[in-house]
């Protein structure tokens, strides 16, 4: 027993060593990534908190307020057209119970006059427009403007329209694929490899166990981006289903394992983008900088810039 540990001991030490130093020195392993963009502003659903979300107006209006990167969902109509709608059923956002996925582009209800924000309870955004967008009109009229597009479905055909949309507008490099489910994360990669790329749910929870056992630094990554909830604003601007998030004790716990100022560091330094959400309050918005995010996913978009004109740039 003796003899083993004189050769364990100094093998967990060294490896220890090596872990540590490697995690602050990415760059002896890992080529830092070299994004076409990188964003400390982004617009969840278009800014749902100052216009309705996910409409032409929403997206007009985080742009000219300074928005860096659009967030939205992606659905398909029974007649193919690509609709950017959190939602597939329509019952939150309309009134009326009917999916996009059953009806035709033309037959879609008109938005709420006055609809709730998901991260914001309590709080309601209204606006002139209450029409559904087409992506292909988002990608049209903001050509140079980097797009987050979740998709939430496993359907190969929707996927592909996505890609053949972004190849259209020469935008693979300003284009992100985004999923919490890894199947449909691997199908989007499988049509188009060239996009970017987030962590999905299962990706994510590897890399905190990487993290924790020293692998991380060993092991690469193909991701450019990590995105998740700040766990502040769960149970106070956002109320969640789960039984198990409305645990003061869970979310604390949540909080103390993911943000780790030494984790998003080494991401960072291996060129990987850090996307907090969803940010609505300046104290949020603040602890997500302190935290080491290197952007802010948020329903308020002037509210963030107001914050990054009166702060100093959080920008690298």
């Amino acid at each position: 027993m003796s003899s083993f540990m004189y050769y364990l001991l100094p093998a967990v030490g060294g490896y220890t060593l090596a872990s540590l130093y490697l995690l602050k020195n990415p760059h002896i392993l890992h080529k830092k990534k070299q994004p076409a963009f990188y964003c400390t502003h982004i617009s969840h659903r278009g800014g749902s908190g100052e216009r309705i979300e996910s409409t032409m107006e929403a997206f007009t209006h985080a742009v000219e307020v300074g928005t860096e990167m659009l967030e939205l969902d992606c659905h398909m109509t029974q007649d193919g057209h690509l609709i950017v709608s959190h939602d597939d059923n329509l019952l939150r956002q309309t009134g009326h119970d009917v999916s996009i996925s059953s009806i035709n582009f033309e037959e879609l209800p008109l938005y709420k006059e006055r609809l709730e924000v998901t991260f914001y309870a309590g709080r309601y955004s209204t606006g002139s427009d209450r029409k559904f967008a087409l992506l292909e009109d988002v990608f049209r009229t903001f050509p140079k403007i980097p797009v987050n597009i979740e998709v939430k479905e496993k359907n190969r055909e929707l996927i592909e329209k996505v890609s053949a949309l972004v190849k259209k507008y020469d935008r693979e490099d300003i284009t992100v694929w985004a999923s919490v489910k890894s199947d449909i994360m691997k199908e989007c990669r499988k049509v188009n490899s060239s996009m970017p790329y987030m962590f999905t749910e299962t990706r994510g929870l590897q890399l905190l166990l990487l993290y924790y056992t020293g692998l991380l630094p060993f092991v690469p990554l193909g991701e450019s981006f990590l995105q998740y909830y700040l766990p502040q604003v769960i149970n106070r601007t956002y109320i969640p289903d789960s039984a198990i998030l409305r645990n003061r004790m869970v979310i604390s716990l949540i909080e103390k394992l993911t943000l780790r100022k030494g984790l998003f560091q080494h991401l960072k330094d291996r060129g990987i983008q850090i996307h907090l959400f969803v940010c609505n309050e300046e104290q949020d918005i603040e602890a997500a900088f302190e935290a080491g995010a290197t952007g802010v996913m948020t329903d308020y978009p002037y509210l963030l810039s107001n914050y990054l004109r009166t702060h100093k740039q959080r920008r690298e």
